[in-house]
């Protein structure tokens, strides 16, 4: 049996999903507010983009880097929007963003290797970087989500890589030039590479999205995709691009896990980055208004929670073991992710997808007040 599975939980966010969907099917009346996928369908335009590439033989294999219309587009969308100067050779089409993470740090970690993750963190960095032979050193970012003066202290001659997340999931801060700036400052100065995972690009407010791969391309390994943006979760596409060192070493991942991504779904990604955006800013727009009913509500049960300035996820602090008052808040009714799954210091906090329906917001905020009032 392998060791360094042992090593690693199995994903918090994906069994809280599980757990609410098997009490629903016993009649229990569960919200889950778990998973970070948005409520609302893929545009029609991307659906009938993919039923046209089906029909018209759209369904045999891929290149195994992807096709080039969407590797040449996913390029020009990254030296337009994110200003990072790449071609569509330099583009590896993954199946979603998650698979991106796993072929950078397959790719580039190693037995004895250490990468430093900025706490909280999604849950799954550390399972791909325990999978790779390498240990997870843990930083915890400052409240309101900057980086931390430590963060250089931290680091030894096994360290390989930085990762970061902006917009952040679970607590939806978004780093600023100034911090992204001492970040890559941190890399170049200690000869580091930088995996930056910027999936909530587009699901912002109020600030701007600054991509660190257009400070140090030749140090950052750069994560996007479109399952959020595009509400696209199930159709599984993403990409990733980075220095060609660990380009070649992800080409090999790629080629010998997934072959290549799935044929007609690339041709929706096509169109969702070649057709119309206004369903982007719509989707933002909704997001948005959740997030001030949410917000709203845990202040009014005393909680205190920071408005996020991106993705779609409210983290309040919570008194007490997080995990316990997640099974209290089940038996409520509602189902949200105890704040141990994102990192050894986040215990004391909750993470709460408002990427629900306002009604679904409604009711779960009430009957969250039921349970906090007895914490």
């Amino acid at each position: 049996m392998s060791s360094r599975l042992d090593q690693v939980e199995e994903s918090a966010t994906l069994r809280i999903a599980d757990l609410t969907n098997e009490l629903k099917k016993q009649g229990k009346d569960i919200i889950s507010f778990s998973l970070g996928e948005p409520d609302f369908d893929t545009p029609k335009h991307i659906i009938d983009a993919a039923k046209k590439a089906m029909d018209s033989g759209k369904t045999h294999y891929a290149p195994s880097l992807g096709i080039p219309e969407l590797r040449d587009a996913i390029a020009e969308k990254l030296r337009t929007e994110n200003k990072i100067d790449v071609k569509g050779k330099d583009i590896i089409v993954t199946p979603g963003a998650k698979h991106a993470v796993f072929e950078a740090c397959f790719g580039m970690l190693e037995e004895g290797d250490e990468a430093i993750l900025l706490e909280p963190a999604w849950v799954s960095y550390d399972a791909c970087i325990k999978m790779s032979g390498a240990k997870t050193v843990w930083v915890k970012s400052n409240e309101d989500g900057s980086i931390p003066e430590d963060l250089s202290s931290r680091i030894t001659k096994k360290t390989k890589l930085i990762i970061i997340n902006s917009p952040n999931n679970p607590s939806g801060t978004v780093l600023g030039a100034k911090d992204l700036k001492k970040v890559a400052d941190i890399a170049v100065d200690n000869d580091l590479y930088v995996l930056s995972d910027e999936i909530y690009e587009k699901i912002i407010y109020g600030v701007k999205h600054i991509s660190i791969g257009s400070m140090i391309p030749e140090r950052t390994i750069t994560i996007n995709g479109f399952s959020k943006a595009y509400a696209m979760a199930g159709w599984r596409i993403g990409y990733i691009t980075g220095p060609k060192e660990i380009f070649q070493k992800m080409v090999k991942v790629q080629q010998h896990t997934i072959s290549s991504p799935t044929t007609f779904v690339q041709y929706g990604a096509l169109e969702a980055l070649r057709g119309p955006q206004d369903c982007v800013e719509e989707m933002r727009k909704q997001f948005e208004a959740r997030r001030e009913v949410v917000i709203k509500g845990f202040k009014d049960m005393g909680l205190h929670c920071p408005t996020p300035e991106g993705a779609f996820y409210a983290y309040p602090r919570v008194e007490g073991n997080s995990e316990i008052i997640a099974e209290k808040l089940l038996e409520a009714g509602v189902g949200l992710t105890p704040g141990s799954a994102f990192g050894p210091e986040s215990n004391d906090h909750l993470r709460m997808s408002y990427a629900s329906s306002m009604k679904d917001i409604e009711t779960g905020l009430e009957r969250m007040k039921k349970v906090f009032g007895g914490v």
